[in-house]
């Protein structure tokens, strides 16, 4: 394990980073904003960019021998491999078109893996104020308060999440909402809130029965939530079934009673 400090320890250095950048986020939520284009849809704000250097500062101090991949400026620290080493895996804004909408759905998103396993998970929705956590093996929190998966059995029931994602070539868009529209006629309803973090914890606290999405970001965006995730009782895996790689831009969730009924919904929808 990590040369110093416990689980705990970095969980509440976690919780503490992911606040502070709440406030920033917060701050700058009611503000113009000052925003720049990644590609045709996929945004930046100053305050991405701010959140990242106050978190990655803020951890370093803490931990200066642990390794960081962040989205905004992983590119300063060096490499972007994932590593045994403890690895501080960071989405310092998770739904920045939704923050320069004024749309309520961002976090942070802060996460730790150990032996590339995702160790300690932290989402912090400052707009809502609700504050996801987890450490592997000792369950997961909304607020301090333990949460769980749903006890949904039935797809036809189920409240399916997704993202469109933010390429917009007619060949992946097509993919895409042929997927959904398969997808459609076997659940209840669909939602996207714009945060693959937020999904994945809407999955751990039971607000969502099915979560998939295909080609997102990157690490960054399921670091924390997929041990949040887990610990609420839930299952993460590749929309293939097969087991999930946090390197590969793909990802499904579910409670364990509909997993294969989706993962089935999913074969057929592709």
């Amino acid at each position: 394990m990590a040369e110093k400090g416990s689980v705990e320890d970095f969980l509440a250095a976690a919780v503490d980073a992911a606040k502070r950048a709440g406030e920033v986020i917060r701050s700058g939520f009611y503000e113009t904003k000052n925003v720049e284009h990644k590609g045709q849809v996929d945004l930046v704000t100053e305050t991405d960019k701010k959140c990242e250097e106050l978190i990655f500062d803020f951890l370093k101090l803490q931990f200066p021998d642990h390794k960081f991949i962040g989205e905004e400026t992983t590119a300063a620290f060096g490499t972007t491999e994932l590593t045994d080493e403890p690895t501080w895996i960071v989405d310092p804004l998770d739904g920045t078109t939704n923050f320069v909408h004024g749309f309520p759905f961002v976090c942070v998103s802060i996460g730790l893996t150990i032996g590339r396993i995702p160790t300690v998970g932290v989402v912090y929705n400052p707009i809502m104020d609700e504050l996801f956590t987890a450490i592997r093996g000792k369950g997961a929190f909304l607020n301090g308060k333990p949460i769980k998966t749903s006890s949904q059995n039935e797809l036809v029931k189920s409240l399916l999440a997704t993202e469109i994602g933010t390429k917009r070539d007619k060949s992946t868009v097509d993919a895409s909402t042929n997927r959904v529209n398969s997808l459609l006629f076997k659940v209840r309803s669909l939602r996207m809130s714009g945060s693959c973090a937020i999904n994945l914890c809407g999955i751990a606290c039971g607000r969502l029965d099915l979560f998939y999405e295909l080609g997102f970001g990157g690490p960054w965006d399921v670091a924390a939530g997929a041990v949040i995730v887990t610990e609420a009782g839930g299952l993460v895996f590749d929309p293939s079934g097969k087991e999930f790689d946090i390197t590969s831009q793909r990802i499904a969730a579910s409670n364990p009673l509909v997993k294969d009924a989706f993962i089935e919904a999913l074969q057929k929808s592709e």
